[in-house]
């Protein structure tokens, strides 16, 4: 332990100010990728609702597929990336495969049972590369510099997200709300994310190799929930759960914004733009603090941040400063969580099982907003707005204050040729 803690603190000393190679060339393709998807993301809501005519509780069950429908395929993309360090490979294919979906929005046309296939799609890839990623960018930078690399990731990421929304308005303003032009250009922009990928991001060798021990490896069903053989790990993934049961989609507080605004509905894929312009100036900060005071401390603030998004729905005049303090504080909601997230966990798995650890916590989540959606537009629309909106208040105010209980308030590093089982406490 005293010398991987050396080896460690050297490697930290190496990097200290700047952000490796491996973790900025995962940026470059997240961000070319995130240009396609944001695309995409940032024309559904009014794709489905308004021009397809779909009800809030058909679209909630859209989104919460559009979110959770890689549960399975995240810890099959984890685990098979933990086997043999294929990690740059199984990502490749999530990212081939979320850029050819949008060829099966162009050929569903109108039918919802075509675009919730497409949408799938779209999904599954995301499922199956967001792991192998972020193991990717925590095997390559040392534990305590974990918040930095995963905020500089995030920063580029989201400059993909601002710039995605830009390119769909854009197309939509030229084409006079072609949507097949938007989904043409986001497949174009999502092949070449793949291309960048295979070109500049390195593969197993740039991963350590983690020291052979003699406990038997365990069976493949057992292997995909054997980080929650972890207490500490239990604990991270209970309070992110619970959170993501208790969060409603950003696509729900989009068309909350709208429709208090009343807003011409051709200014609706800008909407994403605010919170990602936090999201970009905050992302990296968020995680150097993270890495100063803790991670569990900016996690916690972030879902706060979230939940006065909430509340000034429900009880702010409508009018520019609610649209401008709501994007706001969705913006410091993912900058203190997102990347915030993985850093908390990481240092808990082993390298052997990091990526399989980081696909349980996704899955986790995954599932829960899966819940979160459905369960959200089916009380809009029995319900209400405000009902609706009430009730998510209160299920996240009640989340949060559990979670805050459930972190762990200390953080362990393991190092990285620890062996692959957690030690039984």
């Amino acid at each position: 332990m005293y010398l991987a803690t050396t080896d460690a603190a050297a490697t930290a000393k190496v990097t200290r100010g700047r952000v490796g190679g491996p973790v900025l060339a995962l940026g470059a393709v997240s961000l070319v990728t995130d240009i396609s998807s944001e695309m995409v993301t940032a024309v559904l809501p009014l794709y489905f609702v308004i021009q397809l005519g779909l009800s809030p509780l058909q679209f909630g069950f859209l989104d919460g597929l559009y979110n959770g429908v890689t549960a399975l395929v995240r810890l099959l993309g984890g685990h098979a990336a933990d086997r043999g360090g294929r990690h740059k490979l199984v990502a490749g294919w999530g990212y081939a495969l979320s850029a050819l979906s949008r060829i099966g929005l162009l050929l569903a046309g109108g039918g919802t049972l075509g675009i919730g296939a497409s949408l799938a799609a779209d999904r599954i890839g995301k499922g199956v590369r967001t792991a192998p990623r972020d193991a990717l960018i925590s095997l390559s930078a040392p534990p305590d510099a974990l918040g930095r690399a995963f905020g500089v990731h995030r920063a580029m990421d989201t400059t993909g997200a601002l710039l995605g929304p830009l390119a769909a308005f854009a197309l939509l303003w030229a084409t006079a709300d072609a949507y097949d032009a938007v989904f043409v250009v986001s497949f174009c922009t999502g092949l070449l994310g793949v291309l960048m990928l295979v070109a500049f991001v390195p593969g197993r060798a740039a991963l350590p190799a983690p020291r052979p021990t003699p406990t038997a490896a365990p069976k493949p069903r057992t292997a995909l929930l054997a980080p929650l053989r972890d207490p500490a790990f239990r604990r991270i993934f209970a309070a992110a759960a619970l959170l993501g049961a208790a969060t409603i989609g950003d696509a729900f507080l989009y068309l909350l914004l709208q429709r208090r605004l009343e807003f011409a509905v051709s200014w609706f894929p800008l909407l994403p733009l605010g919170a990602a312009a936090v999201y970009l100036l905050l992302a990296v900060p968020a995680g150097r603090l993270g890495d100063r005071i803790g991670r569990r401390v900016p996690f916690l603030c972030g879902h706060a941040a979230l939940l006065g998004g909430y509340l000034l729905l429900l009880t702010t005049e409508a009018g520019l400063p609610l649209l401008a303090a709501v994007l706001l504080l969705l913006g410091v909601f993912y900058a203190a969580t997102d990347g915030v997230l993985m850093a908390l966990a990481g240092p808990v798995l082993p390298a052997a099982r990091r990526a399989s650890g980081m696909a349980l916590l996704q899955t986790g989540q995954a599932l829960c907003r899966l819940l979160a959606a459905a369960g959200f537009g089916a009380a809009w629309t029995l319900w209400g707005t405000r009902p609706a909106l009430l009730a998510a208040v209160l299920a996240l105010a009640v989340a949060l204050a559990v979670s805050a209980v459930l972190l762990p308030r200390t953080e362990r590093h393991r190092p990285a040729h620890e062996p692959t089982e957690p030690s039984a406490p």
